[in-house]
């Protein structure tokens, strides 16, 4: 195997809460909006393989190509629209939960029956010869569904820190932000706001 570059850039912020405990969220939120433009942590094939080698998703010397990250893409828009749609509180798309279930589906759910001469007649699925991104797709869409289904659903949030895109689950109910930082800018930009309306009265 060639030796490849490293690509990917870093975050330019901490997680967004509830990325630890939900890959999916993490996985959502790679694509940024940030002040000074959009940012794709799965931007190009080096970038998406060190974010899912990052996250367990795929071995350390595991590659994926230029399809594989634009199914990632496909996979990613999808579970955002789902995200956006649970926040807003209205019904999910048609063509994002098709996506979302046909990754779920794209790798086998049941262990398979085998045998082999050393451990006789035994159940197994049949993950590794499955791509690395089918797998990587179907644990991000199977996440992405336990946490819209899942006790932590309805604590789901989009920031309100505009520009931020991020999705985030929040700690507690007045919490409007994915991150001091937004919520910094937030209060800092209302402040502006605030001083420029008295200097015009």
């Amino acid at each position: 195997m060639s030796q490849r570059t490293t690509t990917s850039p870093a975050a330019p912020q901490p997680p967004a809460p509830g990325a630890e405990q939900y890959p999916a969220l993490d996985f959502a939120n790679s694509l940024l909006t940030l002040p000074t433009g959009p940012l794709d942590l799965l931007g190009s094939p080096d970038a998406a393989t060190d974010w899912l080698i990052g996250h367990g998703l795929a071995p350390a010397d595991g590659r994926i190509f230029q399809q594989c990250t634009d199914r990632l893409h496909g996979l990613r828009t999808a579970v955002r629209e789902l995200f956006a749609a649970r926040t807003a509180e209205q019904p999910p798309p048609a063509h994002a939960l098709a996506v979302l279930n046909g990754a779920l589906t794209a790798t086998p759910a049941t262990p398979l029956l085998d045998w082999d001469a050393e451990r006789g007649l035994h159940r197994t699925i049949p993950h590794p010869a499955d791509p690395i991104a089918v797998q990587a797709m179907a644990r991000l869409a199977a996440d992405a569904a336990e946490l819209l289904t899942g006790p932590d659903a309805a604590r789901l949030a989009a920031c309100g820190g505009a520009p931020c895109s991020r999705f985030y689950v929040r700690t507690h109910a007045a919490r409007h932000w994915c991150s001091t930082r937004c919520g910094d800018r937030v209060r800092a930009a209302r402040a502006y706001a605030r001083k420029r309306a008295a200097a015009r009265t």
